[in-house]
Parts: structure tokens; C-alpha cells; sequence
């Protein structure tokens, strides 16, 4: 008979069901795939930055050590990491070789990418998704930035001289699915569309999809204002992010173009 052991997991990173036995048996050699942890949209107290940093450090550290553990084990581990590992990079291209930044965010990246360690010691071939904006009609940035652009009070923020990296939900699932068959990709990869744009060319491509003028720009010190910390390391960071490794591996993006994602999202979004 097959044993089956489960764990659910809440949003803030504690467990709300047991692991039964401490590990997990089955007859199928599985892949596990982490994407969870609590939103970094909203103002940044220091109770939001200790839930920032436990749903993503301790519960990827307990599913590496569980897995770790399991039999047999799993010959992939996915998971989630974020382009903040960076931080506030100015025009540098960054690949997956660049070096970390400073600030809050870039060393919660590091302690969650460190925390898959137990994995990799074990030998499971570990894969840290580093994932810029994810641009879906279901949620996520673009949904909280379609009011205003409809309603013609988009702009950009700050100077918008900015790099933002973004990815379409597609080109996401589909890297996913690279990555889960391309056997030599490990270690940290780029979630991002190969073609990264400064925010006010962002706000400027929304803005003519949707036949809106962007025209009341969001300066740097009204964004600090509402968002704090957010402001700097989110908001108004720059991140010129190039995806490297899953272009080297061959990986095909059907919207390698931002104009392209938000003419398809758009399109579908108002069916």
C-alpha cells in the first residue's frame, strides 16, 4: 500500500497540518514545485516584513529538509525566488551570474534561496524561479493598474527612467514547463520576458492598449508616502533583468514584447 504523508501550509508560512511520520513515501518519483508566500504589495511595517521573510525563508527550508527526506526523492525542486535578489541596479544588464543587492528584499532572497540548500545537499536538482512582474488578466499587477489607466490617471512613477522586468502568464507556465524537462537547468533562473522596459515605457504601452493618455505622473516622494519602503525597493528600483539561462536552453516566449502581452491580455480580458 502506498503511504501517504501531506502538509498544508498558510499563507504566513506556519504549518496547519502535520507531517505525518516526518516523511513522505510513494512509488512515483515526484517533482515539488514551492510558489507561495505573502504578498509584498502594501505598505512595508515591521510586522508585514517578519511575515515577508517567514512564509517564504521557514517554509521553504521545512519542505528542503522534508524532501530531502523523502523516499524516493523527488528529482526536482522548483521554487520560488523573486528579480529583488538585485535590488536597485540602475541600467545594469543583470543575469543570473550578477551579484545580489543591498536593502531589505534582496537579503530575503538570499535566505530563501540558501534555504533550499538541504535539497541540493541531498541531490535533488533544486531550480530558484528569480520572477519579475507576472502580467495575468486574473490578478496581480496589471489588474490593480487597469482602473486608473481606463479611467486616464496612469503615469509613471517617479522619473520613470526605472527598469521594470515583467513576463506574461504563458511565457511563465511555459518556462515552467522547460525547466521542468531541460535536466542540465539548475541553481537561480530569470522569470522574465527577454525584452525588459523602463516604467514609463511601461505606462506608455498600457496606456495606448487601452486608448487612455498617461499624462499624471506619480512622483517619488508621493509613492514613498503611501508605500514606504515598498517605494524604493519595489517601485521605483530598477531591475534590467534578461532571462539567460532560458534563452541558452532554447526556451520560446510568445510574447517577447510587451506591446504583444497587453494587446493579448487586453483582448481577452474584455471578451
Amino acid at each position: 500500500m502506498v503511504q501517504h504523508s501531506w502538509l498544508h501550509w498558510n499563507r504566513r508560512g506556519t504549518r496547519s497540518r502535520a507531517w505525518f511520520g516526518g516523511r513522505l513515501k510513494t512509488r512515483r518519483r515526484l517533482n515539488g514545485i514551492h510558489l507561495s508566500g505573502e504578498n509584498i504589495a502594501g505598505r512595508w511595517t515591521e510586522q508585514k516584513k517578519c511575515r515577508i521573510r517567514e512564509s517564504r525563508i521557514f517554509a521553504t527550508d521545512f519542505l528542503a529538509l522534508a524532501l530531502a527526506k523523502a523516499e524516493p526523492r523527488p528529482r526536482t525542486f522548483i521554487c520560488a525566488s523573486a528579480i529583488g535578489y538585485y535590488g536597485n541596479r540602475g541600467d545594469e544588464i543583470l543575469a543570473e551570474e550578477s551579484p545580489s543587492g543591498d536593502g531589505f528584499f534582496p537579503e530575503v532572497c538570499r535566505e530563501w534561496e540558501l534555504a533550499t540548500d538541504p535539497a541540493v545537499d541531498a541531490g535533488i536538482r533544486v531550480v530558484n524561479l528569480r520572477t519579475g512582474i507576472v502580467l495575468s488578466r486574473n490578478g496581480g499587477a496589471l489588474k490593480q493598474m487597469l482602473l486608473p489607466f481606463k479611467l486616464g490617471l496612469g503615469g509613471r512613477i517617479g522619473n520613470g527612467r526605472q527598469y521594470w522586468s515583467w513576463i506574461h502568464i504563458a511565457d511563465f507556465v511555459s518556462a515552467m514547463h522547460h525547466i521542468l524537462r531541460g535536466e542540465n537547468i539548475r541553481g537561480p533562473v530569470n522569470m522574465t520576458a527577454p525584452n525588459p522596459v523602463t516604467n514609463a515605457e511601461f505606462t506608455r504601452v498600457l496606456a495606448e492598449a487601452l486608448k487612455r493618455p498617461a499624462v499624471l505622473p506619480i512622483p517619488a516622494v508621493l509613492a514613498r508616502f503611501a508605500f514606504g519602503e515598498l517605494a524604493d525597493e519595489g517601485l521605483l528600483a530598477s531591475a534590467r533583468v534578461v532571462p539567460q539561462k532560458l534563452l541558452l536552453g532554447g526556451s520560446q516566449f510568445q510574447y517577447p514584447y510587451l506591446s504583444g502581452a497587453f494587446l493579448e491580455l487586453l483582448r481577452l480580458r474584455h471578451r
